[in-house]
């Protein structure tokens, strides 16, 4: 049966179907969810960096209280514990929550795209506490923008900052940097050009990789934020990519005129269109719409709606669907939406829950959530997710979430909301004969037909 265009743009560019929700009509009413506002962050988000570094910088020093002796703090230091412990559960829910919304699956695929792409793998307390701000402030607000915006904001976060340790970087020459015998550290430097821009293979050198590190140094965190430290920074100008920046004083500005050039670099380009491909629509997607989106990335100089649109305008992104398996998030949040569960079912689950619900089948699936192997975050390739754990996962996920959400749902009912015309004959009989409910329920979303997109 032929796939309708609801059907693509549901599984492809969005997270299925929900029985609440309208279908898409066409390619503007994706884009659309772009130009507006960001309703998944309105509806759900945590406290602002700020207000994060607050309770941090508390809990910090009621700890160093405690370990000095001083057993009056306890009580606060348990508030201070369950709050910070709330904070980082709240991250979690939200993440699931605002990809569940009806009309936001594109916007949402796309954030977690950027989120993917710019993989930060909380360390530490500091970390933790301000993962979900890296997400909803460091992220969210430019994924309608230009990769230039995206990419200053991601970089020089103070979560990239303390996962690369950047924080740990000296100019060799600075008076800091002299003083304490300590010299760069080129993580950061190294995975902007390999990871975030230009790509593996790109046109950089390791001299680019140290120039470039050098020009980082400066950028550094305290528990008040991020900042430039002059002290820090590496004396004089340094060349990167053929071009010079900086100079005395040092200054946070040379820094972001490099990522912007190497925002707008062709191996960027090409790097950062080709990911956008493979993500959404093949693990091999064809040679003419990296193309297309490249030349489309270069001609705006990394307007990323633009570059989403020539992604949704070319006619391969809208062959066959099953050309991806969905990652073990994905496939969550798709069975969620599928069987009625709502964000705001999720508004105050009950102590436990989202370790049980949502952080446990998700490492389960292979997927631990702030956890990916590395800064090149998790793996695209279907025999990455198609493994006997993994799908073991899946299934005993399957049983106790249709056991908990799928009381009231025909299992013949709901093959056709959540499959429609991608349900073939064999599932279908399957179904029908099912003993039990959650049998029939747990057939349809352990499917093939559901588990790929």
């Amino acid at each position: 049966m032929e796939q309708s265009f609801a059907t693509k743009s549901a599984f492809r560019f969005g997270y299925g179907f929900s029985p609440t929700e309208r279908d898409a009509t066409d390619i503007d009413a994706l884009m659309a969810q772009l130009r507006g506002p960001d309703l998944g962050v309105a509806q759900f988000s945590g406290p602002m960096l700020d207000e994060r570094l607050a309770i941090q910088r508390a809990y910090q020093q009621l700890r160093n209280t405690m370990k000095k002796g001083d057993e009056s703090v306890k009580p606060e230091l348990k508030k201070a514990t369950r709050l910070r412990n709330r904070m980082r559960g709240d991250d979690t829910r939200h993440l699931f929550q605002r990809a569940m919304m009806d009309g936001q699956g594109f916007r949402e695929r796309i954030a977690f795209f950027w989120m993917d792409h710019f993989t930060v793998i909380p360390k530490g307390r500091a970390g933790n506490a301000l993962w979900g701000n890296y997400i909803e402030e460091g992220l969210r607000p430019h994924i309608a923008s230009s990769f230039g915006d995206l990419l200053v904001s991601a970089v020089t976060h103070p979560s990239m900052l303390i996962y690369l340790d950047q924080v740990k970087s000296f100019g060799p020459n600075s008076p800091v940097g002299k003083r304490k015998k300590q010299g760069l550290n080129e993580n950061l430097a190294r995975e902007v050009l390999e990871l975030h821009t230009m790509g593996v293979g790109g046109a950089y050198t390791q001299s680019d990789v140290r120039q470039l590190a050098e020009l980082l140094t400066g950028l550094d965190f305290s528990k008040d934020g991020a900042k430039f430290s002059k002290r820090k920074a590496e004396p004089g100008a340094e060349t990167v990519l053929g071009k010079t920046y900086g100079g005395d004083p040092a200054r946070r500005s040379h820094i972001e005129s490099f990522l912007r050039d190497v925002a707008r670099h062709p191996d960027t380009a090409r790097h950062i269109t080709r990911k956008l491909a493979v993500h959404f629509v093949s693990d091999t997607p064809e040679q003419s719409l990296i193309d297309h989106m490249t030349q489309v990335f270069r001609n705006t100089d990394g307007d990323l709606p633009s570059v989403y649109g020539a992604m949704l305008d070319h006619p391969s992104a809208w062959e066959v669907l099953g050309q991806k398996t969905k990652q073990p998030f994905d496939f969550m949040v798709s069975s969620y939406r599928a069987l009625g569960v709502t964000p705001q079912d999720f508004i105050e689950p009950p102590n436990g829950q989202i370790n049980k619900r949502l952080i446990l089948p998700m490492q389960f699936m292979g997927q631990p959530l702030r956890k990916a192997p590395g800064p090149n975050g998790w793996p695209e390739e279907a025999e990455a997710w198609i493994t006997p754990q993994g799908l073991a996962g899946r299934l005993q996920w399957c049983l106790s979430t249709t056991t908990r959400w799928g009381q009231e749902l025909d299992p013949r009912d709901f093959i056709q909301t959540a499959l429609r015309e991608l349900s073939g004959g064999t599932l279908k009989f399957a179904v029908a004969g099912a003993e039990r409910r959650v049998e029939g329920l747990t057939l349809v979303l352990a499917s093939p037909e559901f588990n790929r997109r």
